[in-house]
């Protein structure tokens, strides 16, 4: 089989002009919100803190899906950020991001699980994203191609105080974005071992290359779910550690509230 040339592949025709046939900002009015966004993809997390009250729905973004409700949240010490889900896979979440960016987000900060790669990563250990490792597709149409693309060295920094503060544990490292969940083969799982990333999931590089084209701050904290770094995959009750989602979620709203002017 002869495989084709970098021209003939259309995820590597990359156009760097920022404008496309349809803006997101073009059709997103301003909003009177607080400018950093928390985007949550622990779903229990938010039911709960909108059952307790802790969550006024301002707005709700919309897709075939239905509604993306977006919501403000204020802090114990009065600060106000806003909080949103933004859907499962690095298209649909980043679609979101344009929308939100058209409606005055600046800052935005995700928290979420990943499959860890690397044995020593129990369930619950928290890790910082450094790299992603670019195997989807949605990071190719924002920045230039690449093998990797690196984190915001900035907001890097201030997740790190906030879980130093905290007394968090926590590593740094490379992760691995991913479109297909169910074509992590063990061949391409050891191949990424061996590359050094420490986790997989499903939207880091597609974030990553949105808000470094749209001229904005972005950095996410993830935790250790399902294992993959022996023969069978244990799923391990990853999405069942509820205190520990809520306990992140607070501490990527601390570190929303911080990155905001």
């Amino acid at each position: 089989m002869t495989l084709p040339n970098n021209d003939q592949i259309p995820l590597l025709e990359f156009d760097s002009n920022p404008r496309a046939f349809i803006n997101a900002a073009d059709h997103s009015r301003p909003l009177d919100i607080p400018s950093a966004v928390v985007l949550c993809f622990f779903h229990d997390v938010i039911e709960q803190l909108v059952k307790d009250g802790a969550l006024r729905e301002v707005y709700a973004l919309r897709s075939e899906m239905g509604a993306h409700p977006l919501y403000v949240f204020t802090m114990p010490h009065g600060g106000q950020i806003c909080l949103m889900h933004p859907s499962v896979g690095g298209p649909i979440g980043s679609a979101l991001i344009e929308e939100l960016i058209g409606h005055g987000i600046r800052q935005i900060v995700a928290i979420g699980g990943a499959g860890s790669l690397q044995q020593q990563l129990t369930v619950g250990h928290v890790v910082v994203p450094t790299m992603a490792l670019r195997d989807e597709g949605t990071s190719y149409h924002y920045v230039a191609p690449s093998r990797w693309i690196a984190a915001q060295p900035a907001v890097t920094q201030v997740i790190r105080d906030v879980l130093t503060e905290q007394q968090i544990p926590f590593v740094e490292g490379s992760t691995w974005t991913t479109d297909a969940f169910y074509r992590e083969t063990v061949a391409k799982v050891e191949r990424r071992r061996n590359e050094g990333c420490l986790t997989v999931e499903m939207e880091n590089a597609s974030f990553l290359a949105v808000a470094q084209l749209r001229n904005v701050q972005f950095g996410q904290i993830l935790y250790s779910g399902d294992d993959l770094s022996s023969e069978v995959w244990d799923s391990r009750g990853w999405h069942t550690h509820a205190s520990l989602r809520h306990h992140l979620t607070m501490v990527a709203t601390e570190v929303a509230w911080r990155l905001q002017p």
